[in-house]
């Protein structure tokens, strides 16, 4: 299998840990699997790399390292032509037009042509029996195609979020005559299969393409469980409670300050919070932009409230990180349409949640059941003063049987279930369909399509090309 999967560990992206599972459960099941990712600099100029998330990747996974990356995210001004230099906007706003034209994607349209060659130039050396695609970027959906129409490769997308809906405001993204609606037609007409994260983006592409609903699959995102602490909670009030939020800090400024300020009010209200910490963990911002932003400076000044920023965490430090914390506070943007692979992970903490997105989120939907979650109240001051005050109280007063109660609830969720199963129905499909098909090609004395996963090693590349351990000898 080719996995077109550009994100995937090293990366420092939320995305990376769903990656990292289904390659590996595709080795599970007997698959070799060719990964095809931009180069470790790439990640480094954007949203960093995590080098730990690759301790769990199957050594038989083969990495390509395609020379790719966002020219917008050049840090080295040594670099910049006299146009970007005197206009950086124009010259932005220019390069925006220019990456749309090759497809109709802002800041990867332009990689269209290195995808396409690449996989054409694996298929070459090693012929893959199915294409997997992980969007975004959704200019991954070319390479597969181009694979399709020349080779006749089967193809399945992950789009996770989905890209005609706007899952953030929950409207429709473009229409169906646009460009890239008329991509999305032509990608999923040909398709095996479409997974998405939750029911409510599955009931989209459902609605738009009804006859290509029963190839629409929900895959939840789901834990790892070694991100669990897997213990007894004893808080400490008499050194203070400690409030922690573990993600990428990817809302607005305004969305912090009214968290922040709802915290500094229950501090303020509520004895149990007089002493307490409020602990923010993980990524702020990409490239240039890279903490140096405004929600560092909010960060900063609510020190004075007990609130610290320690920075991004690495895969291997989030159990211990969560061991250190009395409760989470969930943070979260978007609305129905959107779930977050963290809510999963906070579950299995065991924890207090103190929810702060709003009311109709399919977090919301994910967390129902859940015996320490404070309620979704919207991102509301007021309510959200109350969420802390009562998540204080489940801290300090929750038995270990309640507390245990709470960590089995996401036992439903672990990424490996999720995976095995997911990973598991998409081979049945492909089967399904192939060997069918292959039987009736050879039946007419034609050159039927391959119905079982190929062997052998991957052929060196011209791309840079690693194994999970480091770069292959």
């Amino acid at each position: 299998m080719i996995y077109l999967a550009i994100g995937f560990p090293p990366a420092a992206k939320s995305s990376a840990y769903r990656m990292r599972e289904t390659a590996n459960q595709f080795i599970n099941v007997g698959w070799d699997v060719t990964v095809v990712n931009v180069a470790q600099e790439s990640w480094e100029r954007d949203s960093g790399v995590d080098l730990t998330l690759l301790d769990q990747v199957d050594p038989r996974v083969r990495i390509v390292e395609l020379p790719l990356a966002r020219e917008d995210l050049e840090t080295d001004i040594r670099l910049y032509d006299e146009a970007r230099a005197l206009n950086p906007n124009g010259w932005v706003a220019k390069l925006r037009r220019r990456q749309m034209k090759p497809f109709p994607e802002p800041n990867f349209g332009e990689w269209r042509t290195d995808l396409e060659q690449a996989v054409l130039r694996i298929h070459e050396e090693h012929p893959a029996d199915l294409l997997l695609a992980s969007c975004v970027p959704y200019v991954n959906l070319a390479a597969a195609w181009k694979l399709w129409e020349e080779k006749r490769v089967p193809y399945a997308v992950d789009f996770r979020d989905g890209w005609s809906i706007d899952v953030i405001e929950g409207v429709e993204a473009f229409g169906p005559d646009s460009e890239e609606g008329r991509w999305e037609r032509k990608i999923l007409d040909e398709a095996l299969s479409l997974w998405v994260v939750n029911d409510p983006i599955a009931d989209h592409y459902r609605r738009r393409y009804p006859d290509f609903a029963d190839r629409v699959h929900v895959v939840r995102n789901g834990y790892d469980a070694d991100s669990s602490p897997g213990r007894a909670h004893a808080p400490d009030p008499e050194s203070g409670l400690v409030f922690g939020y573990l993600g990428t800090v990817n809302f607005t400024p305004q969305h912090l300050e009214t968290v922040l300020n709802a915290w500094k009010a229950a501090r303020e209200k509520e004895p149990l919070l007089a002493n307490a910490r409020f602990e923010v963990r993980g990524h702020i911002g990409n490239g240039a932009g890279r903490e140096a932003n405004r929600h560092t400076e909010i960060l900063k000044q609510a020190e004075a409230d007990g609130v610290h920023f320690g920075g991004p965490a690495a895969k291997a430090e989030v159990a211990s990180i969560y061991a250190g914390w009395d409760a989470m506070v969930l943070i979260l943007i978007g609305g129905r349409y959107v779930t977050s692979g963290k809510v999963y992970e906070y579950m299995a903490t065991g924890l207090p949640i103190v929810s702060a997105h709003v009311v109709e989120h399919d977090a919301s939907n994910v967390l129902s059941g859940h015996p320490l979650w404070t309620g979704a109240v919207g991102i509301d001051e007021e309510g959200l003063t109350e969420s802390f005050v009562r998540a204080a109280h489940m801290a300090v007063e929750t038995s270990d049987e309640v507390h245990a109660e709470a960590m089995a609830h996401a036992d439903q969720f672990t990424r490996e279930a999720l995976m095995t199963v997911a990973v598991k129905n998409l081979v049945e499909e492909f089967t399904a369909k192939y060997a069918a098909q292959g039987a009736r090609e050879a039946a007419a004395g034609g050159t039927p399509v391959a119905a079982t996963p190929g062997t052998g090693d991957v052929a060196p590349l011209a791309e840079k090309s690693i194994v999970a351990g480091g770069p292959t000898p």
